[in-house]
């Protein structure tokens, strides 16, 4: 069965209440009825609601950035999965590379997010990727082989239908460089290998990849076609919502 594509949009930390709402209505009058592709975007903990509210009844579905590895309880400034759900918010991103680099999230506390968002039925993209030292050192495989085995390790099939696994390579994450269309196929390749390992054929060969790295309309073209790119997580070019809806559109439809 063919998988559907799926493209996110992470606004990171950028917009604030007005600009959201402008840039929520502007992505749904450009694919708030487009069929054939997944849309989500994921906007900053204080838009959900608000972004949820401007794209209510079309197509296009809101996330969060990330989520506490707790349910409840004295934490502050995290935010839990309960909370983001009761905001109307059905996606969250687990794993991110900023998360990873930026503020310490380690393998162990990327699995407890997991775990985390699929106790309260949020739809996680898992997020995996090896840095530019890592890639020069040639450890990319063991790298994104080590994050997945972390995160999956003891979850049940069922309770992972609507896991996306999204590549990024943390080099090529805002820095306008890209991995060529093959060099981002042989790590989606391997990603659905080591799944098919982890929990069986039958699920990886139906798991959605997405490719996140500085990608754009003017090359969004040639990732679509490689057989195990089903998306992408797209960063700034999300922020601008003709570009945006671009790179949807660049999928030739099969």
């Amino acid at each position: 069965m063919p998988r559907t594509p799926i493209v996110g949009g992470n606004w990171k930390m950028n917009t604030d209440l007005a600009q959201a709402g402008t840039l929520a209505a502007e992505v749904r009058h450009r694919l708030g009825s487009q069929r054939g592709c997944d849309v989500v975007v994921f906007p900053p903990f204080p838009f959900l609601r608000p972004v949820t509210e401007r794209l209510d009844g079309c197509r296009v579905e809101v996330g969060a950035q990330d989520v506490a590895t707790e349910a409840k309880g004295a934490f502050t400034g995290a935010v839990a999965g309960a909370m983001i759900a009761s905001c109307g918010a059905s996606w969250v991103l687990i794993g991110h590379s900023e998360r990873r680099s930026v503020f310490g999230d380690s393998d162990a506390v990327v699995a407890k997010k997991l775990s985390a968002a699929l106790a309260v039925g949020l739809k996680p993209v898992l997020c995996v990727g090896e840095s530019r030292s890592e890639r020069e050192a040639g450890q990319t495989f063991a790298v994104v082989r080590r994050q997945l085995e972390s995160a999956l390790a003891g979850l049940a099939t069922d309770t992972l239908r609507a896991l996306v696994i999204a590549y990024e390579p943390v080099w090529a994450i805002g820095t306008g460089l890209v991995a060529t269309p093959a060099q981002a196929q042989e790590v989606h390749a391997f990603v659905r290998g080591t799944v098919a390992d982890l929990l069986g054929r039958a699920f990886a060969d139906a798991v959605r990849l997405q490719y996140g790295g500085s990608v754009k309309a003017d090359n969004a073209a040639g990732l679509w076609a490689q057989p195990d790119i089903d998306g992408f997580l797209v960063g700034g070019a999300s922020l601008e919502a003709e570009g945006f809806a671009a790179i949807v559109r660049a999928r030739r439809a099969d």
